[in-house]
């Protein structure tokens, strides 16, 4: 896909409307755990600045509801961003009615845009509004891209709109991987959410050629065969479609893999937990993470490709006893010499050593924008930055 590039423009003077995804964890003081978004940003920011342009920040953080909440204030954000810029950076508050000035080489912050609810509808009043202060629309924001909101869409579609640096790197790695990739492509996808993986895990029958699942995914895949999962969490509305994904996958030779063990305890995970077979689940208990076979075979499946790409923990890993699965696939990512790409927060969540992302070709400020962009290969922040 080719995205309409920001190297194409002459940015003297001008001044940008940069949409960026700090929607940061905070500590519970609202200091800021991990600033990751941030930095993954400032490849643009520096260009956009080194080229004479004024920037107008905007993002959301967290979820106020549409109303003003300082919990949520763009405040503590701007000021680790001034850090990392050397500059100081001045928050707008009620950018909603407000005049917004920027210079030449200055960079502003609007509050959280989701202080007002117009982002989430997409208010083309307040869109409008924005717009008029700005010449120029930019999105680096791939991880808020599969929301059609007014900072997404509206906005740009006032203005010439152009893809941010890191938007053109996430989609420029993924859609090498799914498209023009040389050699093999292995997808590990995991986590509680099977609504929204399903359907990537069908779109990906044409373009994988393994399919490594964990998590209340691959209960609900165990379920289609007739396996007792006992208490095990399972989405019985998805088995269906869960049945006719297995079928595709043998008659397109994709190999798509279940855990042959499981670890499993009661439901208050109070029971010392045990190692069985996936055949063997009892109807008191329920799976919690992949068992020691599934995790060799996984990794010895990561080791082997040249590409891998991984979405959700193959278990219940905020208890420490239920982490061995995750952990084994991560350790197999690090090892692994082909290209790497992890998405999602719960599995970046879910690593205990954080040295080990450094051996990652890329961390994907994605996570339902991942996924989204794996089932449709299209995303609303991405259509409007299309070159057309």
């Amino acid at each position: 896909m080719i995205l309409n590039s920001i190297y194409d423009v002459d940015f003297r003077n001008k001044k940008v409307f940069l949409r960026v995804d700090y929607n940061v964890s905070l500590n519970s003081d609202n200091s800021i755990s991990n600033d990751t978004r941030i930095t993954q940003t400032l490849p643009t920011i520096k260009y956009l600045i080194d080229k004479g342009a004024g920037l107008v920040l905007a993002s959301h953080l967290g979820r106020p509801g549409g109303k003003v909440d300082k919990r949520y204030s763009m405040s503590a954000v701007a000021i680790r961003l001034g850090e990392h810029l050397g500059k100081k950076i001045r928050v707008i508050p009620d950018y909603w009615k407000s005049k917004i000035v920027v210079k030449p080489g200055e960079v502003v912050m609007l509050e959280n845009l989701r202080f007002h609810n117009g982002e989430e509808s997409n208010d083309q009043k307040l869109a409008k509004y924005i717009s008029s202060f700005v010449d120029i629309y930019v999105n680096d924001a791939f991880g808020s891209s599969h929301r059609a909101h007014m900072s997404i869409v509206g906005i740009a579609s006032h203005l010439p709109a152009y893809a941010g640096l890191l938007l053109q790197k996430e989609i420029t790695l993924i859609d090498k991987l799914l498209n023009k990739r040389k050699g093999s492509l292995t997808v590990v996808i995991g986590g509680a959410k099977t609504p929204e993986k399903i359907g990537v895990i069908n779109n990906l029958l044409t373009k994988a050629d393994t399919i490594l699942l964990g998590g209340a995914v691959a209960n609900t895949f165990l379920s289609t065969w007739g396996i007792k999962t006992g208490v095990s969490l399972v989405d019985h509305e998805m088995t269906e479609m869960a049945r006719q994904i297995m079928w595709k996958a043998t008659q397109s030779n994709v190999k798509l893999i279940l855990p042959e063990d499981v670890v499993v305890s009661n439901t208050k995970q109070t029971r010392e937990p045990v190692e069985i077979s996936y055949k063997e689940v009892p109807g008191h208990l329920a799976i919690y993470d992949i068992g020691s076979k599934a995790r060799k075979k996984y990794a010895d499946e990561i080791l082997s490709s040249d590409s891998v790409i991984w979405n959700g923990p193959m278990g219940l890993f905020e208890k420490p006893q239920f982490i061995a699965g995750t952990k084994s696939v991560m350790d197999a990512m690090v090892k692994c010499k082909g290209t790497t790409v992890i998405g999602g927060g719960d599995t970046l969540t879910a690593l205990q050593d954080k040295k080990q992302l450094n051996h990652i070709t890329h961390i994907s400020t994605g996570g339902g924008a991942l996924l989204e962009y794996l089932e449709k290969e299209s995303l609303p922040g991405i259509d409007i930055v299309k070159n057309s």
